[in-house]
């Protein structure tokens, strides 16, 4: 309607002024009702044409959609693991910060398991603590064997010795009794020296890995225990949170909540443009909008964002084939429309219902060298009736109260 007057203007008004007083035709007379459309026939076939054109002019370089919302995504509550609910913190409709508690569960076994690792590691400590008074006797049973060894092998000496100087004086039963007592001593040396070698390789090694492996238990235990407290991922207000205190709560079967983060909506728009617009939307854009959360407002938007495939034709992998005409509901061009401003979308209630406007700009284009003539007077108007869909935006943000308050049934 409202381009349908402004062609009028151009086109029926002027054909009727130049009937009525330069031809000095007179209504009633010879322009009456039954006249009209011969006598007033260029100007309305030209209002229609133009009126026509101008709107596919409009809607095609300034795009408007009412598909437009300030979407938000929410966190859910979600423990780690299941488990039933010992204490709650917090209440519904609460406002929360990040980190902050929100409930626990039972952690009785992850302190048990906590518990058996710090006994593990009070046995390792109290084994390496023997472990070193064992070292300590190990060094005094070779020094033992050591001087047994030495006495064994002056003894061994001497009797061969005596056997060199005078066969007779000993037998030689008693030079293989004596050898047999040396090898035994030295056996016996050896063995010492393996022993400390064991004990000192249980105190570097083996000890310290059993210790390391019941420390990195019960920091496992400690993780378990501190994921049994539910925090706050984000800042926000928690929503559909109705924990009782005995109640179990598992991760698969459902949340416990639903947290909705505090700058959730009040960072973008996302509008659903036509998909004619695929050519036309580009990022950087501007483009206006008025929501139902914000009445009588115009929130300057730019475009920070253009989807570059369509949703509504996405398939996904079954087993069973997928019709083609269950894909041909035409779907829309998501766009991402970001304030021109800090803090204009602050007042809009996220998931609101808004109506927005994108409009092309041909600055760029006029500015370049050697345009033509014809083409610089085009693109001149396409620029200019963008403040058409910019007066009906303005229009529609006036009516929108009435028609949700007076004309929605209310």
């Amino acid at each position: 309607m409202f381009e349908f007057i402004l062609c009028s203007m151009l086109t029926i008004l002027p054909d009727y002024l130049f009937r009525r007083y330069g031809q000095g035709k007179r209504i009633g007379r010879e322009i009456t009702i039954y006249s009209v459309w011969f006598e007033l026939r260029w100007g309305i076939t030209a209002c229609v044409v133009l009126t026509i054109s101008l709107i596919t002019l409009i809607f095609y370089f300034h795009p408007s959609t009412k598909n437009v919302t300030a979407a938000f995504r929410t966190v859910a509550v979600l423990p780690e693991a299941g488990g039933r609910v010992q204490e709650i913190y917090v209440t519904r409709f609460e406002k929360v910060k990040a980190g902050q508690p929100l409930f626990k569960l039972d952690s009785s076994e992850q302190e048990a398991t906590a518990e058996v690792a710090r006994r593990q590691i009070d046995e390792v400590d109290a084994e390496m603590t023997v472990a070193r008074t064992e070292l300590v006797a190990a060094d005094g049973v070779i020094v033992q064997a050591q001087a047994s060894v030495q006495q064994a092998q002056d003894e061994y000496d001497t009797q061969v010795e005596l056997n060199k100087l005078n066969p007779n004086v000993v037998a030689r039963r008693e030079i293989e009794r004596r050898q047999v007592n040396l090898e035994g001593r030295k056996g016996a040396l050896t063995a010492a020296v393996s022993n400390k070698q064991t004990l000192e390789t249980k105190l570097s090694s083996l000890l310290p890995s059993q210790k390391a492996s019941a420390e990195a238990a019960l920091k496992q235990a400690s993780v378990d225990i501190s994921k049994t407290t539910v925090r706050a991922g984000v800042p926000g207000m928690l929503q559909q949170f109705s924990l009782r205190v005995g109640e179990y709560v598992n991760p698969i079967l459902r949340p416990a909540g639903v947290l909705v983060p505090a700058d959730a909506g009040r960072a973008r728009l996302v509008a659903g443009f036509g998909q004619i617009e695929a050519q036309v939307m580009k990022v950087g854009m501007i483009g206006e909008a008025t929501c139902v959360g914000k009445p009588f407002t115009i929130i300057p938007l730019v475009v920070t964002e253009v989807q570059d495939v369509i949703a509504a034709g996405q398939v996904r992998a079954s087993d069973q084939l997928i019709d083609v005409t269950q894909l041909s509901q035409p779907g829309t061009l998501t766009v991402v429309m970001e304030p021109l401003y800090p803090g204009v979308l602050d007042d809009v209630p996220p998931g609101s219902s808004c109506i927005a406007n994108a409009y092309t700009s041909n600055h760029d284009e006029l500015d370049k060298p050697g345009i033509s003539t014809l083409q610089w007077a085009y693109l001149h108007g396409v620029d200019a009736v963008g403040l058409v869909h910019a007066a009906i935006l303005r229009i529609q943000a006036l009516m929108l109260p009435v028609q949700t308050l007076v004309l929605g049934g209310h």
